[in-house]
């Protein structure tokens, strides 16, 4: 029987945070009341890697973060708090940006196609004459020749019996008998098994598939038998001597065949626990014949967010964006569906056309124009891929909205069709891979940068457009969940989330405020600008809903910020002079913007902390596996990757769980202040209750509640444990507060197990139960 967690803990494994000290913080874990601790990859990974996502040898684990030995030693000390494991893991991609560590890569580098090797990798050998086209070269290859910039050794290696050419921190084998043209750099360069090309070659003429439009990321074909088998020997042992219980597999859009893929993994792991790290567009649902327990929770982030957000206020931003807009000579905005088609269409043309073009070299036959149609279709996807033959109303949908927009290629469209409808093709099966990071790139990372009116809505898996649920919506989505896949993972905060769960809780107060911000928001930009607004709109906001935040951190998210946009300056292109306005906010923030950041953030945070507490009852109550990212049962304000992956003192929580233990056993519980000690006795108690009691959790029904301010209100009964939560605080706090507005409960009393309040039978005033902190977890007492 497959063993399943009731909630998770993310721990982030890395060189210093290593399997050692996450063994030391098990205690803490459980005392906490997640049932699982979570892992970040560990499988070997590049030197220096925080992240562990790039993979460069599947057969150990990383020393780095522990070696094989580590991860033992975390297993024991994970059983001795009765705690399951679950592990990342990577199977669509590895790390090749530094080759001699990964063997794999090495190999093919020296042999090409003669490596047993070769066929692991996603290569393309009728682009570049049999050899692997590398974009590492400064200058074109002339250049660097004439410059003396490589450096050839000739002294044999284990890995390189021919010798190694170097290009400053590149280091490349020779291929067999090439040592001896050591003196002539163009002769020995053409007889290698790769070509070196310079960088931005990559957006268009590289023949391996990447990680989105990661070169330094090489895609394998896991969908082959050896390759899986290879690639997965070490992580099925994890599973079959105990080491770990369930895995995450991260990306498996990536995949040629995802649904295949999660039958191998069941099959090699008797069906233990597993999540995908799936992306879900608004009404679509996770594939039923997946072998597996359900998504991350990007999917249950999106909805518990907009349960904190006022339509109306939203649609008050957007009149702020449209003035912001007018006010720095920009063009209107885009509604959303042609923003993310633009933002779309520009990454098939530009870093990802090596793929697009791949896709083309494929065809069967010439198709006039097909480049240019097959990024137009990428572009219309409604979703990140379809599964064919399931999934043909996505592939449909495109076609019909690519004609629409592009009736010049209306005969090219007639010609692709029957291909790209056809699962046996491998243009079809290709153009699934390609789509997902076109919609990756294109949305996440780049239409989320522009659409800046509130920066809670563009979230990873969340579709702005839709910027607010009802009470009654929000209920319908959980009841799906626990009626179709009762044990996804539903998370708040995540490492690739674009703001932390806290920062999304307080901008969304802007949303219940919008003239407020509006004025707060001109005082910022008079002290300092970009001369673009609505980057100003999205980069003071990070500043307030971070806030307090230094400078440096502010500076690092507004680079990577403008850059993704891609509007005034980009990763390849930088634009000083823009840039400059950026650091400009980003000084300002902790000078002249000093105090009206204070002041404006003083008004909002508690608000803004009723939305985080409410937001957590309701994650960790509600239908599914409830995970909490590492450090963030306090306040935590971070902002995108890496600044969401600083360390975390779990010495100094543990003391402060002790120390909340200790006061609430004498009844002296914490005020919601800048401890962060309410959001723990929130999410502890939360998490205990659920571990200890699951059977009263097996239900959901919503709980009614009358009186003026129900709308504000948001109650659950799980089946014997009740959640109240509330919503939009500011207009609670407008209307006088709760009033005579009730919490409609059955003739049994119960406990509040935040407080240890008796409640007595019957129904409630929510200001009686409230009173204390704007949440309440009801056990019924019988």
């Amino acid at each position: 029987m497959t063993r399943r967690p009731v909630s998770t803990y993310r721990l982030q494994i890395r060189a210093g945070f290593t399997l050692d000290d996450a063994a030391a913080v098990t205690p803490y874990v459980r005392e906490l009341g997640a049932s699982w601790a979570y892992l970040s990859p560990l499988l070997a990974a590049t030197p220096g890697s925080d992240h562990g996502y790039d993979v460069v040898d599947h057969s150990r684990i990383d020393e780095s973060r522990g070696g094989g030995a580590g991860l033992r030693r975390f297993a024991e000390a994970a059983r001795d708090e009765d705690l399951g494991i679950l592990i990342d893991t990577v199977p669509n991609h590895v790390g090749v940006s530094v080759p001699r560590e990964n063997p794999w890569w090495w190999d093919v580098l020296r042999l090409g196609r003669a490596s047993r090797h070769a066929v692991a990798f996603d290569i393309d050998w009728r682009l570049g004459a049999g050899k692997v086209r590398l974009p590492i070269l400064g200058s074109v290859p002339s250049a660097a020749i004439d410059n003396g910039e490589f450096v050839v050794d000739t002294t044999p290696a284990a890995d390189a019996p021919d010798g190694t050419l170097s290009y400053f921190e590149h280091v490349l084998p020779l291929a067999p008998g090439t040592g001896e043209l050591a003196g002539d750099v163009s002769a020995l360069l053409a007889a290698q098994n790769y070509e070196l090309r310079f960088w931005q070659d990559q957006n268009a003429e590289l023949n391996y598939r990447r990680f989105f439009a990661v070169s330094e990321l090489a895609g394998i074909r896991v969908e082959l038998p050896d390759v899986f088998a290879e690639s997965h020997h070490e992580i099925v042992r994890w599973l079959t001597e105990g080491l770990a219980d369930g895995l995450r597999v991260d990306h498996p859009d990536g995949l040629a065949d995802p649904g295949a893929y999660l039958d191998q993994l069941a099959d090699v792991t008797a069906g233990a626990y597993t999540l995908v790290e799936k992306i879900l567009e608004p009404g679509e649902a996770l594939p039923s014949w997946w072998r597996t327990d359900g998504t991350t929770g990007y999917d249950a982030l999106a909805e518990l967010d907009r349960l904190f957000v006022d339509a109306d206020g939203v649609e008050a931003l957007t009149q702020l964006d449209a003035r912001l807009r007018a006010d720095t000579g920009l063009d209107e905005a885009l509604a959303w569906p042609d923003l993310i088609r633009s933002t779309k269409r520009m990454i098939a043309d530009t870093l990802l056309q090596s793929e697009v073009r791949r896709l083309v070299r494929t065809l069967p036959h010439g198709v006039v124009a097909a480049e240019d149609a097959l990024a137009e279709l990428a572009a219309c996807f409604p979703v990140y891929r379809s599964y064919l033959p399931a999934g043909r109303e996505h592939l449909d949908h495109a076609f019909a909205e690519a004609r629409r927009r592009r009736p010049d290629l209306a005969s090219t469209f007639d010609e692709l069709e029957p291909l790209l409808a056809d699962p046996e093709t491998e243009v079809s099966v290709r153009f699934e891979q390609t789509s997902g990071a076109v919609m990756a790139k294109g949305v996440e990372d780049t239409a989320f940068y522009r659409f800046t009116r509130l920066g809670t809505l563009t979230e990873v898996g969340a579709d702005p457009s839709i910027t607010s649920l009802s009470v009654e919506e929000f209920h319908a989505a959980q009841e799906r969940r626990l009626a179709t896949w009762p044990h996804s993972m539903t998370t708040l905060s995540t490492h690739d989330t674009k703001r932390s769960e806290d920062v999304r809780a307080r901008l969304s107060v802007l949303s219940e405020i919008p003239e407020r911000w509006s004025e707060v928001l001109g005082e910022l930009r008079a002290i300092a600008t970009t001369g673009h607004g609505p980057f100003d709109a999205l980069l003071w906001q990070a500043a307030v809903g971070a806030w307090p935040i230094d400078q440096d951190r502010l500076l690092a998210y507004g680079l990577k910020a403008a850059r993704e946009a891609a509007e005034s300056t980009t990763w390849q292109h930088p634009d000083a002079d823009f840039e400059a306005g950026v650091e400009a906010i980003a000084e300002a923030s902790n000078g002249a913007a000093r105090e009206v950041l204070d002041r404006f953030v003083a008004e909002i945070v508690d608000a803004g902390r009723s939305n985080s507490l409410s937001a957590k009852l309701l994650q960790i109550a509600g239908p599914g596996v409830p995970d909490v990212y590492q450090g963030t049962e306090l306040w935590d304000h971070s902002l995108v990757d890496p600044d969401n992956r600083r360390p975390v003192d779990f010495a100094e929580r543990a003391r402060m769980l002790r120390l909340l233990d200790r006061n609430a056993d004498r009844g002296d519980l914490p005020p919601i202040d800048d401890t962060g000690l309410a959001k723990m006795l929130v999410t502890s108690r939360a998490l205990r209750l659920r571990r200890d009691n699951p059977e009263l959790f097996q239900v959901y029904r919503p709980a009614a509640a009358i009186g003026a301010a129900s709308d504000h209100v948001v109650a659950v009964d799980r089946g014997g444990v009740t959640a109240v939560a509330t919503r939009l605080p500011v207009g609670l706090a407008s209307r006088g507060g709760w009033g005579e507005t009730q919490l409609v409960r059955p003739d049994v009393s119960a406990i509040d197990v935040l407080t240890g309040r008796r409640i007595e039978p019957g129904p409630v005033r929510l200001a009686e139960l409230l009173d204390r902190y704007p949440v309440a977890l009801l056990v019924e007492v019988r």
